[in-house]
């Protein structure tokens, strides 16, 4: 049984473009964003994996990564769910800064600190471990299952809802996880065993 689940981070927004926190904000793909996405279903066919659902979250940005992929692969009709536990950590009152501009209104230290640490939450926002705590549920009640079960399946997310899984995937501290980065468009490919542990990670640079 194929236990296979890929994570692919959105192609680059319009919003990342301008060095603007993002979070549960909605800009749409830059073209280099849209052509990430492209590159990412190209490098998946080349690599032969097939998808029987996949799932993505309630913004636009994640959701067009997706189309893009899969008209790319050559499975534009994927059954797909969205959702928006697999939305980007919430930066409250950050979304829609550049991150210069917060810097100069909260101090780089403390700017710093909302970044990166993994349980200090921006002010109206959430913390990377509040974001684990949403997203993980969500993975064993309705992704894993699927996986376990031999649906190859498929995720477009976000930065930092996917580090949520990839803590749990790779076995990640809450020291280690905050300074991990994931690039955008950039497959990343998981094959499970039957105890849902990691058997092979491949990451597919374009």
């Amino acid at each position: 049984m194929d236990r296979l689940l890929v994570l692919v981070r959105h192609g680059q927004s319009e919003w990342n473009l301008q060095n603007l926190f993002t979070g549960w904000k909605d800009p749409d793909l830059t073209d280099l964003g849209v052509s990430e996405a492209k590159a990412a279903g190209r490098a998946l066919k080349t690599a032969g994996v097939g998808f029987d659902l996949g799932f993505t979250s309630d913004l636009l940005r994640a959701q067009r990564t997706m189309g893009l992929l899969l008209g790319e692969f050559g499975q534009p009709d994927l059954p797909i769910t969205k959702n928006v536990s697999l939305n980007e950590r919430d930066y409250g009152d950050l979304s829609g800064l550049n991150k210069a501009e917060a810097a100069k209104q909260w101090g780089d230290e403390q700017v710093h600190i909302w970044r990166r640490s993994y349980d200090v939450p921006p002010p109206g926002g959430e913390s990377l471990k509040d974001t684990v705590a949403r997203v993980l549920p969500y993975y064993c009640q309705e992704i894993l299952p699927a996986v376990l079960n031999g649906k190859r399946t498929l995720v477009t997310a976000h930065g930092n809802s996917l580090r949520a899984l990839i803590m749990v995937l790779d076995k990640l501290t809450p020291k280690t996880i905050p300074g991990m980065e994931l690039a955008t468009g950039v497959p990343i490919v998981y094959r499970l065993k039957a105890d849902s542990t990691v058997e092979s990670k491949q990451v597919l640079e374009p």
